[in-house]
């Protein structure tokens, strides 16, 4: 599936609810899909800073896509990063470096979200982006 369209499916999981707290439940039911980063990658280089709570990011590429895996010490955030890892897993760096994601406006999350965990949002995807731009600057030199 294309970035797009992951999207437009979490855009219309969340559609399916209209009170904040069912959103929040299901935020909390998704991050138990998380893809567990390894105990051994949870570690400060890998550590999102900006975030209230712990989360670690790892990637990784494997068969030209990204591999990334994750963990979060706090249930909306790990939900929170499992979204984000539903959307750029498996997707091509230079594709999840254009990204726009405007699911996240569309389900609500920048308006129902604390500053501190909006904060820790925008830190995660600028992680995430960070690792695709670089493995798009080792590709291109390779």
């Amino acid at each position: 599936m294309t970035i797009e369209e992951i999207e437009q499916e979490i855009e219309d999981e969340f559609s399916m609810f209209e009170d904040w707290m069912d959103k929040y439940n299901y935020l909390i039911e998704i991050g138990r899909e998380c893809p567990i980063i390894e105990e051994k990658d949870k570690n400060e280089n890998n550590l999102i800073k900006g975030c209230q709570s712990k989360v670690w990011v790892s990637a990784k590429m494997q068969d030209g896509v990204m591999d990334i895996k994750a963990d979060s010490d706090a249930v909306i955030t790990k939900g929170i990063i499992t979204l984000l890892l539903r959307v750029f897993n498996h997707q091509k760096p230079e594709d999840v470096e254009k990204a726009d994601l405007h699911f996240i406006d569309t389900i609500g999350l920048t308006t129902h979200l604390s500053p501190t965990r909006s904060n820790g949002l925008v830190a995660m995807i600028k992680q995430i982006k960070l690792y695709a731009m670089a493995f798009n600057i080792k590709n291109q030199n390779s």
